[in-house]
């Protein structure tokens, strides 16, 4: 039973590593501590599960001969959604990081109904499946809301930007999901994994975006809301109910407007897209593509623009300089339209930081914009969903 586990344990070690990065079986087994016949044996296995594959690697003209890579196989995908204030998105993600297919629907989804919501991230996934190859399989699910969710039973406890209140979206989404013939034993093995959509950003920028290879990091993002993610000493935090992060509603301005939350003067009131829009003198319907807009017209010296744009930056140096005295982060990592337009907000944030930080803390932090641009949580989602197979290769989903 013992050698069971530790056989378990250590294919998904190996598979884990390759989904990081193809490697060969040498970097394999300086990497895990494992035995070359080890490590051989392993990668058969995975093989033979159809996990795994091996390729030819570097320069076949050059001296020597190559090593293979073994890499994750391409056909083993879990399909990731997104379900955030302005759009729904889905998307089918291999074994490796690749994105195979992706939709997203623009709009608002604020105040629907979360069966409606949930009907249409279905039709998207039932696109999905109708794009990929039969040879393709589906081995895991999981999606990303914003708001706060309880992850073991994926209970939505609140989502104030959708209007949402002690949602079942796990449950919704495992019976919607359920009629799909090709992820029928997907679902079998496990359910559909949820979780809050910055903490998702955060993961996937962690794991291959700007956050990659650091062990302290500070995650933000701007939407229609501002979510967040810690990353600290490798380890993500969650807090004692798992709601972490919810650096939106971190209180700056006693005085300042109501929030959707409930509460008066949040971060987000200040930061969020609709502060942005209304200093541009834009309305709120105008959304993704309006905040776009807003940020060519500032590039092209328009005033007001350009004066949106100076005051959400400041806000924002506001706010980030009380968490970087208080988390000493090394890297903060700033997504969605803050990465977009990283060029506007970079000049009055960084004086914010400067007068607001302590000299070490400020030192040693580096701030820089998302590299996975609106994708992120998808992709986030798409790691969130690979882990029970990483629990259990031989047991997730897998023919």
């Amino acid at each position: 039973m013992r050698s069971e586990h530790l056989r378990r344990a250590n294919l998904g070690l190996v598979l884990r590593r390759v989904h990081e990065a193809p490697r060969t079986r040498s970097q394999l087994s300086d990497e895990t501590g494992l035995t070359r016949s080890a490590i051989g044996s392993l990668v058969g296995r995975l093989g033979e599960a159809g996990l795994v594959i091996e390729r030819s690697a570097g320069d076949p003209s050059g001296p020597g001969r190559p090593s293979p890579q073994v890499a994750g196989h391409p056909d083993r995908v879990v399909i990731a959604g997104e379900l955030a204030a302005d759009s729904v998105a889905a998307a089918a993600v291999a074994l490796g990081g690749t994105v195979r297919a992706i939709r997203r629907l623009e709009g608002s989804q604020r105040d629907r109904r979360p069966a409606d919501v949930v009907r249409t991230f279905a039709r998207s996934v039932a696109a999905l499946l109708d794009e990929l190859p039969s040879g393709v399989t589906v081995v895991g699910v999981g999606v990303a809301v914003a708001g706060l969710v309880e992850r073991p039973n994926g209970l939505v406890v609140v989502a104030p930007n959708l209007g949402w209140h002690h949602v079942a979206l796990g449950t919704q989404l495992e019976r919607r999901l359920a009629g799909f013939a090709r992820l029928a034993g997907t679902l079998a093995a496990g359910p559909v994994a949820v979780a809050n959509e910055a903490d998702l950003g955060m993961l996937a920028e962690c794991a291959r975006g700007a956050g990659r290879g650091r062990r302290h990091v500070l995650f933000v993002s701007g939407e229609v809301g501002v979510g967040g993610g810690l990353l600290v000493d490798g380890v993500p935090v969650r807090g004692a109910s798992g709601f972490a992060g919810e650096l939106g509603h971190l209180p700056v301005d006693p005085t300042g407007r109501r929030c959707r939350c409930g509460a008066r003067g949040c971060w987000e009131t200040e930061v969020g897209e609709a502060a942005l829009l209304a200093r541009a003198r834009q309305p709120l319907e105008v959304g993704r593509p309006g905040v776009a807009a807003l940020a060519e017209a500032a590039r092209a010296g328009d005033p007001v623009a350009l004066g949106a744009w100076k005051e959400t930056g400041r806000w924002l140096g506001l706010g980030l300089g009380g968490l970087v005295n208080v988390l000493n982060p090394e890297t903060v990592v700033l997504g969605g339209f803050y990465a977009d337009a990283f060029d506007l907000l970079e000049p009055t944030l960084t004086a914010e930081l400067a007068a607001r930080t302590l000299a070490a803390s400020r030192a040693a932090v580096r701030v820089m914009p998302a590299a996975l641009g609106p994708d992120a949580a998808l992709i986030g989602a798409a790691e969130l969903a690979f882990e029970a197979t990483f629990a259990d290769p031989l047991g997730s989903g897998v023919p």
